[in-house]
């Protein structure tokens, strides 16, 4: 488990979330706890249970974003989920369970990825073996054991060989000189799995077992298929890593990784809270609660891998709570998250830092996409100032979306030059300046018109 302090969790959480420090300290301090108890006597360790999160906040604010780069930072199986897909009434959704079962088959991804680098240089080699089998074939002996004997049975001649040949082709090969050459080679045909044989969610898990039974039953169906020298070599590659991965241990290896390092994102939580009495349609938000809380307390969720203890999990739910509260939750699933952070609705000052100052910043997106036709955006400061203010105006007038509506102001005032662009730059024009005159000439009169930014914005 990688020691982060909680000081570095938050500087890299910075680098791609304006604002929200609150939140971002206790997440940061959540996972520290993580791998400070990983550090704890034996004896202890297994008493010692993550203290889930609950994020409140509207959307568009950063909570998914949140959770979504933790997961990127500590290279730690991510799985997140909306708790409404389980609230249909008359209708069999997905089986609580399976967020632990994607999550450890995310485990696993991570682990065979791992497994597969160690054995990069090994695979290298085998695959360049077999590259040179298609490439020099050796000749074939008449004597099936390779080898001919005389009357006395000592060997006087052994089997034809091509070395030669074998070793010019290898520094031909080690030299790139035959990275286009075409060649035929045989493929594993991977067949289409079987969609809807099994529907209901208590037997979604039985689904993938018996599926992976049958496939490991069937001999494999081989194709042909004409690919040059460099492709082969990267198929190969990764057939010979296969090969070399010990599939027992990646899969001891990620449950293990699932049980100690998962993170659960279970989005809004707030759609299942139960106001008042429960009857109707809320007596399946409460029951979604209480399909929930199991896997939240701790429990063991049977896997293809293994089965998989859910005590350690850290568990992060996330509700704008705009309607419902936090204590509309069934008091079992609130006591499970015990760490509650608000975040603050987005003003123009974030809109700011957003569009400008992230790794990914909006500003910087469009900017490289546009290059890509050979225009050069120039978006002024008082632009992006104009931007953020009418970021802010309209999602006080109407629904609050977070950062989420300045994707939709930037669509709809670069609509014209994305359209254009292309005829633009075959015409000389290389550079479009955005100033705030450019910004209040396709924007102003729609931010204006309340009604119509409902629409457009």
């Amino acid at each position: 488990m990688i020691d982060y302090t909680p000081n570095q969790i938050v500087e890299f959480l910075d680098k791609f979330i304006v604002g929200q420090l609150d939140a971002k300290k206790a997440v940061a301090v959540a996972l520290r706890n993580r791998y400070r108890s990983s550090l704890l006597p034996d004896d202890i360790k297994d008493d010692f249970t993550p203290k889930n999160i609950l994020l409140i906040g509207s959307t568009g604010v950063g909570k998914t974003e949140i959770a979504r780069r933790l997961a990127k930072l500590l290279n730690a199986p991510f799985i997140k989920v909306e708790a409404t897909k389980f609230t249909e009434v008359g209708y069999v959704g997905r089986d609580v369970d399976s967020i632990i079962r994607d999550l450890t088959h995310n485990a696993v991804s991570i682990v065979r990825k791992l497994k597969s680098a160690q054995v990069k240089d090994k695979a290298a080699v085998n695959a360049v073996e077999r590259l040179l089998d298609i490439l020099v074939p050796q000749p074939k002996s008449n004597n099936p054991l390779g080898k001919l004997f005389n009357n006395a049975t000592e060997t006087v001649e052994p089997a034809p060989t091509n070395n030669h040949g074998r070793e010019f082709v290898r520094k031909r090969l080690e030299e790139g000189l035959l990275d286009e050459q075409v060649i035929e080679l045989e493929v594993a045909d991977h067949a289409k799995p079987m969609v809807g044989m099994f529907s209901g969610s208590s037997l979604e898990g039985m689904g993938d077992n018996l599926q992976d039974m049958v496939s490991s039953l069937m001999p494999k169906r081989m194709r042909k298929r004409k690919v040059t020298v460099a492709v082969a070599r990267k198929i190969l590659e990764q057939e010979e890593a296969e090969k070399l991965i010990d599939m027992e241990e990646v899969s001891e290896t990620a449950v293990e990784l699932a049980e100690r390092s998962g993170i659960v994102f279970l989005d809004e939580i707030d759609k299942v809270a139960v106001k008042g009495s429960s009857s109707g349609p809320d007596v399946s938000r409460e029951g979604v609660q209480r399909d929930i809380l199991p896997i939240v307390e701790g429990s063991t969720v049977m896997t293809k891998y293994g089965p998989v203890k859910t005590d350690h999990i850290l568990f992060i739910a996330a509700g704008a709570f705009h309607t419902a509260k936090p204590s509309d939750l069934i008091p079992e699933l609130q006591g499970r998250f015990p760490i509650r952070v608000e975040l603050k609705s987005l003003l123009k000052t974030d809109f700011e830092k957003i569009l400008t100052e992230p790794q990914n910043a909006l500003i910087k997106q469009y900017k490289a996409l546009m290059q890509t036709e050979g225009l050069t955006l120039d978006f002024k400061m008082e632009a992006i100032e104009r931007i953020a203010e009418l970021a802010e105006i309209v999602n006080e007038q109407s629904e609050d979306i977070g950062a989420r509506r300045l994707h939709t102001l930037l669509e709809k005032l670069l609509e014209e030059v994305s359209f254009e662009a292309p005829d633009m730059v075959k015409d000389g024009k290389t550079e479009v300046i955005i100033d705030a005159a450019y910004v209040d000439d396709r924007l102003k009169d729609i931010a204006k018109n309340r009604d119509l930014s409902q629409f457009i914005l």
